[in-house]
């Protein structure tokens, strides 16, 4: 059987998604969450995940773009983001400062370490903001270290997108993991461009199964309806939907798939 983690992104942006996530996983229709803990809700909503501790990961989503990062100072658009890294990266001391911040906010409320690191659109792989993370893992903890996302996209559906994704950083930050000993998910499905077609999504569900390697994460984002100022609540509620049906345990059963924790899978803290 394929061991697949599936991870619901961003726990804490609001209530719909807070509550959304929780119920997937109480039924075990996830194995991983991770947390944006800038977002206010960080500090009333890691209450519901207590019941799930050592039944889903929880991890941290390492945040630089949404408009809690904003407002911490750090933040920037995607697009300014993408264009520092490339030019000459971020600089690697101010981006130690603000994993610090966040890794302090996950654990304040959370009581225990990250199980994984990963990035809000991808941020844990760009140029300073990887380097830094990977350091800031291997002072902060001891073994066993979380494991880490590697956004290297398996490019099924948006092949564009899933391209660079992956250019953004993937090889580099696997070649840092590798040479800190730090665990880390090889591959990742789920990219599209969230418009919310449930039909479209069950078949994108069943490429990225067949798609995805032993191992491989597949990242979800979804929430309860009824969230306000979120342009993608209406995908987010179609996923939701999809991962509480009858369709979602068969997709994995046809595509001899069982749900893992990467704690256990990459040997990783659990």
């Amino acid at each position: 059987m394929k061991r697949i983690v599936l991870c619901a992104d961003d726990f804490a942006l609001n209530q719909q998604a807070s509550q959304g996530i929780i119920a997937l996983a109480r039924s075990g229709r996830l194995s991983a969450t991770s947390v944006m803990v800038l977002a206010p809700r960080w500090s009333q909503d890691a209450a519901g995940l207590r019941e799930l501790r050592g039944r889903i990961d929880v991890g941290l989503h390492l945040d630089w773009t949404s408009d809690f990062a904003l407002a911490q100072g750090h933040g920037m658009s995607l697009g300014a983001v993408m264009r520092r890294a490339v030019l000459r990266g971020l600089d690697e001391a101010r981006a130690r400062v603000v994993i610090e911040r966040q890794l302090d906010a996950f654990e304040l409320h959370w009581k225990a370490p990250p199980d994984h690191v990963d990035g809000h659109q991808h941020v844990q792989q760009f140029d300073g903001i990887r380097q830094a993370l990977v350091a800031a893992l291997r002072q902060r903890y001891g073994a066993p270290l979380p494991y880490l996302r590697v956004s290297r996209v398996v490019a099924t559906g948006l092949a564009f997108k899933s391209r660079i994704i992956t250019a953004m950083g993937a090889s580099d930050l696997q070649r840092l993991a590798d040479g800190a000993q730090i665990a880390h998910a090889k591959w990742l499905v789920g990219s599209y461009d969230f418009a919310p077609e449930p039909t479209r999504y069950a078949r994108l569900m069943q490429l990225w199964l067949g798609d995805a390697p032993d191992g491989c994460i597949i990242m979800c984002h979804p929430a309860q309806p009824g969230a306000q100022d979120d342009p993608i609540a209406a995908a987010r509620a179609v996923e939701s939907d999809y991962l509480a049906s009858a369709a979602w345990p068969a997709a994995l059963q046809q595509n001899q798939a069982v749900l893992a924790r990467g704690a256990g899978l990459f040997g990783a803290a659990g």
